[in-house]
This record gives structure tokens, C-alpha cells and sequence, in this order.
């Protein structure tokens, strides 16, 4: 069965709208694109999506509660997202911290790390 699909490419500011065919799950051919990353942008969106997850995680120090913010060092599943932050949840870090610091390391056996995205005195 073959289907198109309409999508923006965001690998750029560009943002070149292009058309996705597919056949039974596979994609045939991207149409649109201005640049050569536009094509495995899209075949990656069609059929594997991945998401950088950005968020924040609970710290305690000194009997105070903050949030600290965090991300992943590189997209992920994006099926995989709610399970990231069970993950994230359940992480805990050792104050002071610096940006960079590994909070979780491998989430998901995904092989990439979840950071801090900023100094934690």
C-alpha cells in the first residue's frame, strides 16, 4: 500500500516542506528537501521518531527541595519518552553538581546519558 506524507523538515531554519512516500512502512522517496539532510530527516521521522527529552529532575540539599534541569545528550525513541522519566525520576544526584554531570547514564539501554543543563550548588 502506498501512502505520502506532508511534513516540515526542522533539520535547519530553512524548514523545507516536503512529501514522504511510503510503501508498506518503507520510505520510496522525499520530495522538497533544499539540502541533503532533509531525506534522512524525514525517512528517520517516518519510521524510527526520535526526541531530545529536556526536563527537570528533584534535588535536596540542606532540607530544601529544588528542581534542576536535565536533558539528553542526544534524541531517543520518542515511543520511549514516558519511560525516560520514570527513569529520571527515580535518579539521584549528590550536591554540588556541575552542568555536564551525568544524572543517568544509558537511559533506557539507549546509550545516551541524561546531563544537567546547569551548575547545582
Amino acid at each position: 500500500m502506498t501512502s505520502t506524507k506532508e511534513m516540515t523538515c526542522i533539520v535547519c531554519p530553512v524548514g523545507c516542506r516536503m512529501t514522504v512516500t511510503m510503501e508498506d512502512g518503507a520510505v520510496t522517496n522525499v520530495t522538497g528537501n533544499n539540502c541533503k539532510r532533509g531525506p534522512a530527516y524525514a525517512i528517520d521521522e517516518c519510521t524510527a521518531p526520535k526526541r531530545m527529552l529536556t526536563t527537570t529532575i528533584m534535588l535536596t540539599s540542606n532540607g530544601k527541595r529544588f528542581l534542576a534541569p536535565v536533558k539528553t545528550k542526544a534524541p531517543i525513541p520518542k515511543g520511549r519518552l514516558f519511560d525516560a522519566m520514570r527513569e529520571i525520576n527515580k535518579a539521584a544526584v549528590t550536591v554540588p553538581a556541575k552542568r555536564g554531570d551525568v544524572v543517568v547514564r544509558d537511559v533506557l539501554g539507549t546509550g545516551v546519558d541524561v546531563v544537567l543543563t546547569d551548575d547545582v550548588e
